[in-house]
């Protein structure tokens, strides 16, 4: 009876050790910079711009739907202004110190330091490190991950405060009485990491 329950247990243990390890299998997905898109959105008061930034590298790590980690970098130095009129020299003052400075900051980064299942439908808060201007600093947003097969896409909007980043030109915490003249400090990105394996 000794020797039955002891093959049981051993059964029971070699059992666990070949399922367990597939079930927290995380799975790396390499971003396609190529599909992958960053939107940005920066108001005035008197109005708004808005453009893009192209990807150079990023991955989502997934337990099945599960998000584990994730991961971006940009190439500031592709900056678009999509909005209308004047846009090659706003683009040009958004390049310069200013604002970003991309010549000595040409790439900005993301990555995860903690990732919470909201629910079992693939949405997730976010905690994690941005840099910017060689600054980073905690933040936390909501995202949305879609795993089906090869491929998965994790979407959010995360929204920025500038002069976390010493982006002060016309802020109103630090110039007083710029009146239609003032830019808002938050900005946002629209986020979009198409992924597979």
């Amino acid at each position: 009876m000794k020797q039955l329950t002891f093959l049981l247990l051993c059964a029971a243990f070699i059992g666990l050790s070949f399922t367990n390890p597939a079930s927290n299998a995380v799975v790396v997905y390499k971003v396609d910079a190529a599909t992958s898109t960053v939107k940005w959105t920066a108001s005035k008061v008197t109005g708004k711009h808005f453009g893009k930034v192209t990807i150079k590298s990023g991955a989502l790590e997934m337990n099945k739907t599960k998000l584990v980690k994730a991961s971006f970098e940009v190439d500031m130095t592709t900056l678009t202004v999509e909005d209308g009129g004047g846009n090659e020299r706003l683009r040009g003052h958004l390049m310069a110190d200013d604002f970003f400075g991309t010549a000595k900051f040409p790439s900005a980064s993301f990555v995860t330091t903690k990732v919470t299942a909201k629910d079992k439908l693939g949405n997730f808060t976010v905690a994690g490190n941005m840099t910017i201007k060689g600054i980073t600093k905690a933040i936390t947003f909501d995202a949305k991950v879609k795993t089906e097969g090869s491929k998965s896409v994790g979407t959010a909007v995360i929204k920025l405060d500038r002069t976390d980043y010493d982006i002060k030109f016309r802020s109103g915490k630090f110039f007083p009485d710029l009146g239609d003249k003032l830019i808002y400090d938050e900005f946002e990105l629209e986020v979009s990491l198409v992924a597979a394996k």
